[in-house]
């Protein structure tokens, strides 16, 4: 009688998205329910060991996901469409698996990402149940040419540190190149897109604030633009709430 041979480890990618209100975050944490503890004990199921997912970054407490990409190394005899049947079996609804392909054992999640786009959702006015758990509700007027003034202050290549939440660790780089900032009113709703080769602690969230703050008349972009160039930490930069934001994509070459 022949035996199967045993299948080759090979690396996966995968794309998931989820909802941040259900989360502590992404990263695993001791006896708290991170995105990373949900995918790798289903994981251990169907392996029957521990696999590590490695993600392209952390999304913090509250915040969601439309396309988190995160990479695992395991053995699996099947097709892929099998393993994401699996994958996407037993899972919180608050969760769920876009899709799943082979790749080089050369790809990383974090390491080979080139970029990310983030967006923002402020909502004008009080919002409706099925609304808030997903925007931050402001209830002052809003100047959104303001707004775009002090955003156009901001795109480009910078030292961000004075957007970094608790300043970060002193010897931390903190230069990025920030592509796209656009601020877009429809309706109620005005949308932050942010999209830069890679984003520091709370960043997009001290960036939204900090145009929210604009468009509220309480800063100018003529401050805004003193700030970046402080390269510190003040009061006027506000981290605006978790749950307005989203990862909207990661871009690889």
């Amino acid at each position: 009688m022949s035996v199967a041979p045993t299948p080759k480890v090979r690396r996966w990618k995968c794309v998931c998205a989820y909802d941040g209100s259900a989360f502590i975050g992404w990263q695993s944490q001791d006896d708290r329910k991170g995105v990373q503890d949900v995918i790798e004990a289903r994981m251990k199921d169907i392996f029957g060991e521990l696999v590590r997912v490695h993600a392209s970054g952390r999304t913090d407490a509250g915040v969601h996901a439309r396309a988190q990409v995160f990479h695992f190394d395991a053995a699996w005899r099947h097709g892929a469409e099998k393993l994401l049947a699996a994958l996407r079996s037993c899972i919180p609804p608050e969760l769920q698996i876009i899709s799943l392909r082979p790749v080089s054992e050369k790809f990383h999640a974090r390491f080979s990402a080139t970029g990310k786009r983030y967006v923002y959702h402020v909502h004008l006015g009080d919002a409706d149940p099925f609304t808030r758990p997903y925007c931050w509700p402001v209830f002052r007027p809003i100047d959104v040419a303001a707004m775009r003034a002090a955003a156009a202050v901001l795109v480009g290549k910078h030292d961000f540190r004075a957007f970094v939440a608790l300043n970060g660790p002193a010897k931390e780089d903190t230069v990025r190149d920030l592509r796209r900032l656009d601020v877009v009113k429809r309706g109620r709703r005005i949308t932050i897109t942010a999209e830069a080769n890679g984003f520091l602690y709370k960043m997009v969230r001290s960036l939204a604030g900090t145009l929210v703050g604009v468009g509220e008349g309480k800063i100018t972009p003529a401050d805004v633009a003193s700030i970046l160039a402080s390269k510190k930490r003040s009061t006027p930069v506000l981290t605006a709430p978790a749950q307005g934001l989203f990862l909207e994509k990661v871009f690889y070459r």
